[in-house]
């Protein structure tokens, strides 16, 4: 199992501090957001890792991570992703040649949570696992719709619903098989109406396939990609420290 984290786009919702470098750079409470989801991946046992970047501060990551190794990183790669509007798939699709036929963990940079995910990876055969949480503004997310007759089964993933048909958000932590990649390939770029790659899509095939299952996110979640939830999260990781 190989881990990816997702840190591409210009961050404008951040702005003007986004003018100043990379959004997954920005500080949440006493560490730079990045930090969050690679030791989610350590802390899961995922220790060869892929950072895929985009946008005119790249460079910055090296400043920050270098090899990784101070953060439990065995082997650490970049990636660089040519269109940073190009959607979470389209950065996604830029890790095959690292993935080398393995199941990869995907993590969206801007994500922090406590939860352990260790389990759910050693677990991990083939398809596709997402996490879901719930949350009070779930429009803001992908959204899963359950079968009626067996929750245990979503039959669709719809993004950004003004409408959600449940209160639980798709998390931006995936686990896949090598086939995601096949997935990818097959996007839409109009499936969302953004010109974009979407992650609900590719999760929406392995639900076609029958092969995509959910767990809940045990534990403090959120994304830190507006000021508020940044400022959530550097609240939250404030009341944790030591």
């Amino acid at each position: 199992m190989k881990g990816v984290v997702l840190a591409g786009g210009l961050g404008t919702r951040l702005y003007p501090l986004t003018h100043v470098t990379n959004k997954h750079l920005l500080p949440v409470y006493n560490k730079p957001m990045i930090f969050y989801p690679i030791q989610t991946l350590v802390n899961a046992g995922i220790t060869e890792i892929l950072i895929v970047t985009s946008g005119p501060h790249v460079g910055d990551f090296l400043g920050v991570l270098k090899n990784g190794k101070d953060l439990g990183v065995t082997h650490l790669e970049y990636a660089y992703q040519e269109k940073p509007d190009g959607g979470i798939a389209d950065a996604l699709s830029l890790a095959e040649a690292f993935a080398d036929g393995d199941s990869i963990t995907v993590i969206l940079g801007d994500n922090t949570t406590d939860a352990d995910i260790s389990q759910a990876a050693r677990r991990f055969k083939d398809g596709a696992v997402v996490f879901l949480k719930k949350v009070p503004d779930p429009k803001r997310f992908g959204v899963p719709l359950f079968d009626p007759k067996n929750p245990k089964n979503i039959i669709k993933i719809e993004e950004k619903p003004k409408e959600p048909k449940s209160d639980y958000a798709v998390t931006g932590i995936y686990i896949y098989d090598n086939k995601v990649f096949e997935y990818v390939r097959k996007c839409d770029p109009n499936f969302a109406g953004r010109g974009e790659l979407e992650i609900t899509e590719v999760n929406n095939y392995y639900i076609n396939e029958k092969k995509l299952r959910w767990e809940e996110l045990n534990g403090y979640w959120s994304d830190a990609g507006t000021f508020d939830s940044l400022f959530k999260s550097s609240s939250y990781w404030a009341t944790q420290k030591k």
